[in-house]
């Protein structure tokens, strides 16, 4: 037996108890004579304290050595408050080296300086650290909530297939190649969706899976190359009924994984209220900056970009006008040309008046007309964006974001949990006239706006929804299409031809045919669950073993160039750039 207790669990009521215990040694303290270990496992620590002379073994012992302790559990004299264990020690009176351990490349505890890439190189030490392994706990306590909650409500648990037909779903595809079908090719899943919906078909009702998924996009801190979401599917309900189910749900994983109370139902905000209000369609609605339409002042002044301007939106931002330098503004219209604007107009309230260049367009009635439509205050900083809405508002909404982090306007351990509702079916280009599916091709639109499909499908909403915390989107979905002469009418506004359609989607085409249940789901983003109940804005956090921003694991350096004899095997050679790479 390696240990009768863990290095969590001893407190003063075990005091006098003999107990066996293992771990890792976190920190080795020598006080002359005596020897004070901090001995650590997955549950906690635990302070050894041994006498250097009866144990001439502690010489050798180093930190991340392993190491088995017998002995008698005592009151400490100066109890650490900071632990769970904190008021006692074990005497020991026996110690035995298990394992021994090099110099690890950084310090195993929970602050550390250590550059992201080393420690992703060396995860299985990163992962020692206990701040990483709650992650890893929190991660587990939401899966456990889901299982607990799902099965309870009658769902069935199914697997989906890894390897499946390439679907066009928003995302490029990873591509595996066939072995025994040289020149084809499987696709790893971007999501199960079209399974799920097959399932709906087959009569299943009620599904859900934890599902891996795959999708080869460029990454940043909240996505990875593969990723994990808890999928749902049902039939036979509607979409305030999918919500009211989901948001129960919610509250189980919030009681579960961190005590609190959610108060349900949760708020339900349409998209267009969202991006016009907030410039993103998963707001953060702990603080305030919201975006203001001042296109009934602006538009009538003598300059001729806002008098062109479909949009022209402003955003408060209180306290900073005397602070904004050139050198502030010029970062900011910066920042407005990522988004396709010219840059931003810059307008300061001071002494009961608004300041700055752009004012000579304006008359004393703009200056009075914009400064109470704004509730303008002596230092209020003005930030104006003109053009088209969807530049100008998602603009303006990081902005938002950006400033309220600077300001201090959001309270920390706090959670703002919305529906966003009401999205647009397609993403329309003003310019080429072209649309694609805001979610996916299978989603049913509102069943109001199908009329407008022929001749204005841009102006077509959908049975669309997405949960929203803190400002990140957690999960989403839609009811989906059944009848297939709805869905023949959707593939071919998106440009498929019935050669396309039936290469891509035929089996899913032919199963609308057979008594197709009215169905809907959603998906949650466990990675981002855990993200965000974890407290950390790295997603690479909260996965055991994740990819760097290169799509490279530093650990097993993955992806690597195989043996030429396993290209043959496939079929497939590889260009002379591409070698050795």
């Amino acid at each position: 037996m390696y240990r009768t207790k863990n290095n969590g669990e001893l407190r003063l009521s075990n005091v006098g108890e003999e107990v066996t215990l293992v771990g890792w040694v976190s920190k080795k303290r020598n006080l002359g004579s005596l020897v004070f270990i901090d001995l650590r496992d997955r549950y906690g620590y635990t302070q050894v304290l041994l006498e250097d002379e009866k144990f001439p073994i502690t010489k050798e012992i180093r930190n991340e050595y392993i190491i088995q302790v017998k002995g008698i559990v005592q009151k400490k004299d100066v109890p650490n408050t900071k632990l769970p264990t904190g008021e006692i020690e074990v005497v020991a009176n026996e110690v035995k080296i298990v394992n021994t351990a090099e110099q690890t490349p950084f310090i195993i505890q929970d602050d550390t300086d250590a550059l992201e890439d080393t420690r992703l190189k060396y995860r299985y030490l990163d992962l020692r650290r206990p701040i990483m392994q709650n992650y890893l706990k929190t991660r587990a306590k939401i899966v456990r909530a889901c299982h607990e909650y799902l099965d309870a409500n009658d769902f069935i648990e199914v697997e989906t297939p890894v390897l499946t037909l390439s679907t066009p779903e928003g995302a490029r595809d990873f591509l595996v190649p066939s072995r025994m079908r040289k020149g084809s090719f499987y696709a790893l899943p971007q999501s199960p969706q079209l399974f799920k919906q097959m399932l709906m078909v087959a009569g299943f009702e009620r599904y859900y899976q934890v599902a891996r998924c795959f999708r080869d996009e460029d990454l940043r801190a909240d996505r990875q190359p593969d990723f994990t979401q808890v999928d749902i599917e049902t039939s036979f309900l509607n979409e305030d009924e999918i919500l009211t189910m989901t948001e129960g749900l919610i509250k189980k994983i919030f009681k579960d994984v961190k005590g609190i109370d959610i108060k349900t139902p949760l708020r339900r905000i349409p998209y267009d209220y969202c991006i016009e209000h907030y410039g993103s369609d998963k707001p953060d609605t702990r603080f305030g900056l919201e975006l203001h339409d001042v296109k009934d002042i602006l538009s009538k002044i003598n300059f001729e970009a806002f008098q062109v301007a479909r949009d022209i939106r402003a955003i408060v931002i209180p306290g900073k006008a005397k602070e904004t330098t050139r050198k502030v503004i010029d970062n900011l219209n910066l920042h407005a040309k990522k988004f396709g604007l010219k840059g931003l107009t810059v307008l300061k309230f001071e002494n009961c008046e608004l300041t700055g260049s752009f004012t000579k367009f304006f008359n004393e009635d703009t200056s009075s007309l914009l400064a109470k439509a704004l509730e303008l205050k002596e230092d209020d900083l003005v930030l104006i964006a003109a053009g088209n809405k969807m530049r100008v508002c998602p603009c303006l909404g990081a902005i938002r974001t950006d400033y309220a982090k600077t300001l201090g306007l959001i309270k920390p351990d706090t959670y703002d949990l919305l529906w966003v509702v009401d999205f647009p079916l397609f993403d329309y280009n003003e310019d080429t006239k072209e649309i694609t599916p805001c979610h996916h091709p299978f989603t049913q639109p509102k069943v109001e706006d199908i009329p407008k499909l022929k001749d204005h499908p841009e102006q077509v909403y959908a049975a669309a929804y997405d949960i929203v915390i803190n400002g990140y989107e957690a999960g989403g979905g839609s009811l989906r299409i059944y009848d297939q002469n709805l869905q023949k009418q959707i593939f071919e506004l998106l440009g498929f031809t019935e050669e396309d359609i039936q290469r891509k989607f035929g089996f899913f085409v032919n199963a609308l045919k057979y008594g197709t249940p009215p169905h809907g789901g959603l998906a949650f983003g466990l990675d981002r669950w855990a993200m965000i109940l974890g407290g950390t804005e790295n997603i690479r956090d909260v996965i055991a073993f994740p990819k760097n921003l290169s799509a490279v694991c530093p650990m097993s350096n993955a992806p690597l160039p195989v043996d030429d004899a396993q290209l043959d095997d496939l079929g497939i050679q590889v260009k002379d750039e591409y070698k050795g790479k």
